[in-house]
């Protein structure tokens, strides 16, 4: 029976060799998790296998035993090993292996034992590790344009496979070049786990657009997101190429205002020292970049200059022009004039450029500039001028007060409107502003606002017989009177009735000399008509 059961034993043996699976499975762990390894993925139902048994290749044609479960479910650990304590066996069959590390890394057999038939399936085992950091470190303190300098290294730790590092520029791979870039990278094998540890070092010569960027190096492994370190930047150093003079005042630069130079150095780091050039006299200037002008004049004007003091070819000029406006309106203030007489105001300006004019009077815009060859009353008011040179302004004015002795222009009489009185008008012209006195009394009067030296006084009287009525105006320049005949209104149907008499009379004497040239006339003409005859 024994001996029977052994000769079955060798015949299914043989007869597994030929149904071992063909192809090998490869299965991927993640190093330091469980692992699950399958076994025949269902090829064989479950209620048909007998006998489940994994086993590892230990090399060199060895193989080592981990479990084996049989029909009723009852597993039995058979590793003695570095698998002890490491395997089990999941409800379909597949091997659980914990704490897997790169050692795993080989092929994993399940037998399977069917009725009359055995099979094999063979799993190779590859543990992945992704690296456990990604950091910049050696970073140089600055970079120097033009200049080849180890920028830093770049490690990433304990990876299997061994990781492949890039180093980028703003997010942009860099690339060797054997010229500004030069990456030198480097694999160490720890011989306790196996893990490998990436080194890379870059070399990089700056230029100045590389103020400011951020450096960073990354790495993509087989599992697993990509990783990138920590951004860093550098201090780019580069001697100064160029220099700019700035002009700091307030527009527009006017005297008695401040103006600062700056001098501006395109060098990293940017020079503290620096000379200027005021006019023909040199300042040097320590641990700024500025000299401040206070109290500017028209004089100030002129080209600046400033210089590195290390190198003083290297230098930067500006003009500087301080603008003024001066005018000088002559006469001005209050201004006196008798009427009649002229007036040729000058208005003088001393400015740094084009200048406009304009001038009002009584806030009222006039064409030009006034000039008066025969003052009259009207002409008094507050004349002002206004010069404008771009931003700059400058008003000057003067009040112009035209005086006389007052004249009566008009001295007039109108029938009022209830047909019984009569209303007398006076028009003066004079300055100051004249009395008006009549030589009656009126029973009413009114007088007009004094508008550039006019006056009309009005009174209204009621005469009851003819009356010769004067008006008088004076102030502190003289006096002018003058006088006007008024009639009462019986007087004047009176003379009414007269003049239509007179015309009637008229007529009559002018028809009889007409009738009367007539006759003759006819009578001469018969005489001659018969003489011929």
């Amino acid at each position: 029976m024994h001996l029977l059961s052994a000769s079955c034993v060798c015949a299914l043996l043989i007869t597994a060799l030929l149904h071992r699976v063909s192809g090998l499975e490869t299965v991927i762990g993640l190093y330091g998790e469980t692992l699950e390894i399958p076994c025949n993925n269902g090829a064989i139902k479950a209620e048909d296998v007998m006998l489940t048994k994994w086993k590892y290749d230990k090399g060199d044609g060895l193989s080592g035993d981990l479990l084996v479960r049989q029909r009723d479910n009852n597993i039995s650990i058979l590793a003695t090993d570095e698998y002890k304590g490491r395997v089990s066996l999941a409800a379909n069959a597949s091997l659980l292996l914990s704490a897997a590390k790169l050692s795993d890394q080989r092929t994993f057999t399940c037998m399977v034992v069917a009725g009359a038939d055995i099979r094999e399936y063979p799993v190779n085992v590859v543990i992945y590790k992704t690296p456990t950091n990604l950091e910049i470190s050696d970073k140089v303190e600055e970079l120097e344009i033009g200049k080849l300098t180890k920028l830093g290294t770049c490690v990433a730790q304990d990876a299997n496979p061994a990781a492949n590092i890039t180093w980028l520029r703003n997010n942009k791979p860099l690339a060797a070049d054997g010229k500004g870039i030069s990456i030198q990278a480097s694999v160490l094998v720890d011989p306790d786990t196996g893990l490998s540890t990436t080194t890379s070092v870059l070399e990089y010569s700056a230029e100045k657009e590389d103020t400011g960027a951020q450096f960073t190096c990354s790495t993509q492994h087989t599992v697993g997101t990509e990783l990138v370190s920590s951004p860093v930047t550098f201090t780019i150093t580069y001697s100064t190429e160029n220099i700019v003079l700035q002009v700091i005042a307030q527009e527009p630069l006017v005297e008695g205002d401040n103006v600062t130079l700056k001098c501006v150095a395109d060098g990293n780091p940017a020079p503290t020292s620096f000379n200027f050039h005021l006019k023909g006299e040199l300042v040097k200037v320590e641990n700024t970049d500025t000299y401040t002008i206070t109290n500017v004049s028209r004089d100030t004007s002129g080209e600046y200059k400033c210089s590195l003091i290390d190198d003083p070819s290297l230098e930067a000029s500006e003009d500087i022009t301080v603008n003024y406006l001066d005018i000088n309106l002559n006469p001005s203030g209050n201004i006196v004039r008798s009427a009649g007489a002229a007036l040729d105001p000058t208005l003088r300006i001393d400015a740094s450029g084009e200048s406009k004019v304009f001038w009002t009077k009584d806030n009222v815009k006039l064409d030009k500039q006034p000039k008066f060859t025969n003052l009259t009353y009207a002409d008094s008011g507050l004349y002002e001028s206004k010069v404008m040179m771009g931003l700059l302004s400058r008003k000057a004015s003067f009040e112009l007060l035209v005086e006389g002795a007052p004249v009566i222009r008009q001295l007039l009489k109108k029938r009022g409107e209830d047909g019984q009185h009569k209303v007398l008008i006076c028009e003066a012209e004079g300055s100051p502003k004249p009395a008006v006195s009549w030589s009656i009394n009126g029973t009413s009067s009114d007088e007009s606002p004094f508008i550039n030296g006019k006056i009309t006084h009005k009174i209204t009287v009621e005469p009851t017989a003819n009356l010769t009525v004067s008006c008088t105006v004076s102030n502190e320049f003289g006096t002018d009177t003058k006088a006007i005949n008024v009639s009462s209104y019986q007087s004047e149907d009176s003379d009414q009735t007269k003049l239509v008499v007179g015309v009637v009379v008229g007529l009559l004497i002018a028809t009889m000399i007409i009738g009367l040239a007539y006759w003759v006339y006819m009578k001469k003409s018969k005489q001659g008509s018969w003489k011929t005859w």
